[in-house]
């Protein structure tokens, strides 16, 4: 009687095999899922600021109006997907979604300049820094915990200066 089957040498070459392709896709899986993550920050970013540069050529002034006025100090306000708290109010063309990766912060400076330690898309230098007396904002994205871009920061300000 003719036996046939797989050797142990056979079985142990399919399951490397086997093994370098799983590698292979999770990896690629996973960076498909970063990109796709950071490609929500890129667009809701790139939306707050044109909602912010829409509401200066409206109100000479970036958000928020405080009791019908441009306030002259420096605000910053948040985003998180829990609070959703300045979206109908400070921003009502804001649209996100659910399942967010990012908290959005916005830092309106009216009259006063961007502030002095900007860390990001500056890179330490002040030279693209606008006047002190110049109305600006940055707005910022940073990354959720217990998500898969954990630790990335992006951000736009009000000249278009980014580091994404």
């Amino acid at each position: 009687m003719n036996k046939r089957g797989f050797s142990l040498i056979e079985l142990l070459v399919v399951i490397a095999i086997i093994g370098i392709l799983a590698t292979a896709s999770i990896t690629a899986y996973i960076g498909v899922t970063k990109k796709a993550a950071r490609s929500e920050a890129y667009s809701n970013l790139g939306s707050i600021r044109l909602l912010e540069e829409q509401f200066f050529a409206e109100n000479a002034c970036y958000q928020p109006l405080v009791a019908g006025a441009c306030p002259a100090a420096a605000a910053t306000f948040t985003y998180t997907p829990a609070t959703q708290a300045f979206v109908p109010a400070f921003l009502p063309g804001f649209r996100p979604g659910a399942g967010l990766s990012f908290t959005y912060s916005i830092r309106v400076t009216n009259g006063v300049g961007l502030p002095v330690a900007v860390p990001v898309p500056y890179d330490g230098s002040t030279a693209a820094l606008v006047p002190a007396a110049t109305p600006c904002f940055i707005v910022t994205a940073t990354a959720l915990p217990n998500t898969r871009v954990v630790g990335d920061i992006f951000a736009i300000d009000c000249n278009n200066n980014r580091n994404f």
